[in-house]
């Protein structure tokens, strides 16, 4: 039964170690988070690059996906942003580079900006390049189930910013005509309220005056 044991354990701990391993390498490559966003929308999308060799990174470049429109960046300490644009002045690449020491064995950077989706609902790969301070360079830009793959987003439609203009539009219309109806519907209730008072004010003067003539005739 022991011997059993044994056997087992020899075949069993290489394969879940190798399974852990393998899920830590494939965790560690390189993400563009969302994975999913929608048609038309100005997305803040954040890039995961972690240092996967014994030497820091110290640059790193990614393309902008057809149809994406890159807007801005944030500033991140140690780092200066470069891109390059085409004829028309879209950003075709952008690139942070360390001025320090960049990312070091066992740690990832964040790095966040904003860019404008395709109009179409498709899929978008970001290729990346990832610079060792070696010199030596990991391109991300292979398909899923690659060694080294770039990260997918998921664009699915959804309601364009026109039509957000158009139903807010509506909606401030109504909202206005709603108030109209409240104002008018204010004032009449107010009328009706105020007529009954100026009839029993016109009752009791009357009242009076008819008192003062019957006190003078006697």
């Amino acid at each position: 039964m022991k011997k059993t044991i044994k056997k087992m354990a020899k075949v069993i701990l290489p394969t879940v170690l190798g399974l852990f391993l393998f899920s830590c390498v494939a965790s560690a490559h390189v993400t563009v988070n969302p994975t999913t966003s929608t048609t038309g929308a100005w997305e803040t999308y954040t890039v995961k690059v972690p240092t996967e060799k014994e030497i820091p990174t110290t640059k790193f470049t990614i393309k902008a996906p057809k149809g994406v429109e890159i807007e801005s960046y944030q500033p991140i300490p140690g780092w200066k942003y470069s891109s390059e644009k085409d004829a028309n002045g879209k950003i075709k690449s952008f690139t942070f580079e360390a001025t320090g020491e960049g990312i070091l064995p066992g740690q990832f950077q964040q790095f966040t900006f904003v860019a404008k989706n395709p109009d179409k609902a498709t899929k978008i790969a970001w290729d990346a390049f990832q610079f060792y301070k070696d010199g030596s360079i990991v391109e991300w830009t292979k398909d899923e189930g690659g060694d080294t793959p770039h990260s997918i987003t998921d664009i699915v439609a959804g309601a364009s910013t026109d039509q957000h203009h158009n139903d807010q539009a509506t909606t401030n219309t109504t909202k206005k005509e709603e108030t109209k109806t409240t104002n008018v519907e204010a004032s009449d209730s107010d009328q009706s309220t105020s007529l009954p008072l100026i009839l029993s004010i016109v009752a009791v003067v009357l009242s009076l005056v008819a008192l003062i003539m019957a006190f003078r005739k006697k």
